[in-house]
C-alpha cells in the first residue's frame, strides 16, 4: 500500500509503472485542479498523468484499507498463538477477490498485445 509520503518520494526520483491500455478521461473541480497544477509545479519532472495515477493508486489503497473486516464463521488458519483466523466475509474479501480477478485479466491483455507485436 502506498501512502502519500511515499508518492512525494517517488515523484523525486520518477519511476515508472506497467500501465495499462485503458484510458480515462475525468473532469476534475477546480479546486482539485488547481492542486493538481500545483503539484505540477512542485515535481516538475513528473508527468501530470503519473500524478494523477499515482494518486489514484493511493486513493485506493486507502479506500481497501478502510473496508471492513467480518468474521465469518469458517476458521481458515490459526495465527502464531494457535488462535483461530476466521474467514472474512465482509466487502473487503469481496473487493480483493474482485480485484485479483480483473488484475489477472489486465495481465492477459499485456500479455497478448505482447505476443502480436512480435
Amino acid at each position: 500500500m502506498q501512502k502519500f509520503k511515499e508518492l512525494m518520494r517517488k515523484w523525486e526520483t520518477s519511476s515508472k509503472n506497467c500501465l495499462t491500455k485503458h484510458e480515462y478521461a475525468v473532469r476534475l473541480p477546480i479546486h482539485d485542479e488547481a492542486r493538481l497544477e500545483a503539484l505540477n509545479e512542485l515535481y516538475p519532472n513528473v508527468s501530470t498523468e503519473e500524478i494523477i495515477t499515482d494518486l489514484i493508486s493511493a486513493g485506493l489503497d486507502e479506500m481497501e484499507s478502510s473496508l471492513p473486516y467480518i468474521k465469518g464463521k469458517r476458521v481458515i488458519a490459526e495465527d502464531d498463538y494457535g488462535d483461530p483466523i476466521f474467514e472474512d466475509v465482509g466487502p473487503s474479501s469481496t473487493f480483493q477477490n474482485s480485484s485479483r480477478k480483473h488484475e489477472e485479466i489486465l495481465h492477459a491483455e499485456i500479455e497478448q498485445t505482447r505476443s502480436k507485436s512480435r
